[in-house]
């Protein structure tokens, strides 16, 4: 696992040993990025369920202003920490559920959504974001999740806008009109 491009391309970022977090494959990640490629500069990031914090290092990496990486679990927010240090970058490491976190709300340009996928939070995740609304005008929320889950339509003025399918795993897009 590593970072792609930008100012910490080709570092190596560490993963847990026993690999209770799924990172996501570098060939999910590039498509991702491919697909935000002109949206990243400057925007304020979210990294729900952080896991090593690759998605939100990637954003950094390619010049999003700040990133704030949300987990449950010490370890993991351990990991990222310890990956943002050998990228030389910063951002806001929050240890706490995902649910809770999003009731405070704030406004974020980028959120990646990337539970575990047995997990069944999805939807709850995805209505939170919506109710809270912290997603700014024109901005995106993208969702990985196994292929065959169907993520749900969200309210005005939230939109789901198009899925992209990589072998057994899918990319939902939505954005805020």
């Amino acid at each position: 696992m590593r970072v792609i491009t930008g100012i910490a391309g080709g570092r190596k970022l560490k993963a847990p040993e026993n690999y209770d977090i799924r990172p996501t494959s570098d060939t999910v990640k590039e498509a991702l990025f491919n697909i935000l490629q002109f949206d990243i500069e400057g925007r304020k990031v979210l990294d729900l369920f952080a896991g090593t914090g690759q998605l939100g290092i990637e954003a950094l990496s390619r010049g999003a202003g700040s990133c704030t990486f949300v987990d449950t679990s010490k370890k993991a927010l351990d990991i990222v920490g310890k990956n943002l240090e050998t990228c030389k970058l910063k951002g806001k490491l929050v240890n706490e559920d995902a649910r809770l976190f999003l009731k405070r709300g704030g406004k974020y340009d980028i959120v990646f959504l990337d539970p575990p996928y047995a997990s069944g939070l999805y939807d709850e995740i995805l209505d939170s974001i919506a109710s809270a609304d912290i997603l700014s005008q024109g901005g995106y929320i993208v969702a990985e999740s196994l292929r065959e889950l169907s993520l749900p339509e969200l309210s005005e003025p939230y939109k789901k806008l198009k899925e992209y399918r990589y072998g057994r795993i899918k990319l939902t897009l939505y954005t805020r009109s």
